[in-house]
């Protein structure tokens, strides 16, 4: 499952398919955004089994998150996979975004957190069955999880924008400061040239 795409996601998706091909490993990808589909197409076109492409809006939805999990877990129910895991980009700061491989089915618990609360058994009673609220909350849990890689990956575009830009009006400043200066003794050289002209053509008379 990938999202967001950008430079540095594809070569990291396609790196992670060579490595789980190199162990044997049957590979599937769901693309999320036409951008990307349209660059793993290209070599990787026998592996896509899905795709949402109209995700590009001016702000990520819930209901986009909403339908690319109820599409991962319609699949897995028809055993197309039996591990999912969403690779986007991780918002760190306007100047640094972290490609994410994140694990979402099945739901990967630390081992800390997994630890603490074996050691801490207590007795609950649920009201419907566990069940029942667990076949509710689990594709719920997915959808979350989507939707916060759809938010990281608008945050990381919009910090790569500004650095962009904010790069861009730097470089514009310097070039305009090197033309101005260029331009004075490009001016310069010619009034004193002229004026070369003037004091040699007074000291003919």
């Amino acid at each position: 499952l990938c999202g967001g795409f950008n430079s540095s996601i594809v070569r990291a998706v396609k790196k992670q398919v060579t490595k789980l091909q190199g162990e044997g490993k049957e590979v599937k990808l769901f693309c999320v955004g036409r951008k990307g589909y349209e660059q793993l197409e290209v070599e990787f076109d026998s592996l896509i089994i899905g795709k949402i492409e109209d995700v590009a809006k001016k702000t990520v939805g819930y209901d986009v998150a909403e339908r690319v999990a109820e599409q991962v877990v319609s699949l897995y129910k028809t055993e197309e996979f039996d591990v999912c895991s969403i690779v986007y980009n991780e918002f760190r700061s306007a100047i640094a975004q972290i490609v994410t491989f994140q694990q979402l089915i099945p739901f990967a618990v630390e081992e800390e957190d997994s630890a603490e609360q074996a050691n801490e058994v207590l007795p609950y009673e649920y009201e419907p069955e566990e069940g029942a609220i667990l076949e509710d909350l689990l594709p719920r849990n997915v959808s979350m999880q989507v939707f916060r890689a759809l938010l990281e990956n608008a945050a990381s575009e919009q910090g790569a924008r500004m650095t962009a830009m904010d790069n861009a009006t730097r470089n514009a400043g310097e070039m305009i400061k090197k033309l101005t200066l260029q331009y004075n003794r490009t001016r310069q050289a010619a009034i004193t040239t002229e004026l070369v002209e003037i004091i040699s053509g007074a000291e003919a008379l």
